[in-house]
């Protein structure tokens, strides 16, 4: 393909093809390039569309689920005042990074016989932003 200007043409697949091989090589080991880490605000607005029907933020406020303030690195089935499920009590788990994780992709894998009626979030972006808006609350 050629592309005339008012001094002449230009070979524009070569040129193209020339900058490409610098230039992509470059970007790919850029840091730009690394994904960023997982936004706490959009964990907010993931909250508020799948879990804000049954959990509430706010401390001492347990709805159909427990409050989740306060969550990070507290021990699984610890907030006063809410019936927990015997799975959930016995499951021994500490709700860090990585156990609010695998817990949010498949509760009842996790801890079977949970009451958590919530399917899970299967999109691994989508639950670490989860995740890290969760770590936020106190």
């Amino acid at each position: 393909m050629k592309i005339a200007f008012a001094k002449g043409t230009v070979k524009l697949g070569v040129q193209l093809a020339t900058a490409a091989a610098v230039i992509l090589p470059m970007i790919a080991l850029t840091p730009l390039a690394r994904a960023a880490p997982p936004a706490p605000a959009n964990g907010s607005a993931l909250y508020k569309a799948q879990c804000a029907m049954c959990h509430s933020t706010i401390s001492g406020r347990n709805m159909l689920g427990p409050s989740l303030a306060g969550v990070a690195n507290r021990k699984a089935g610890s907030v006063a005042g809410f019936a927990y499920s015997p799975a959930m009590k016995k499951s021994k788990l500490k709700w860090d990074k990585a156990t609010l994780d695998r817990y949010l992709a498949d509760p009842r894998k996790t801890v079977p016989g949970t009451k958590m009626i919530y399917a899970g979030q299967k999109d691994a972006a989508k639950r670490a932003a989860l995740v890290a808006y969760l770590m936020t609350l106190k």
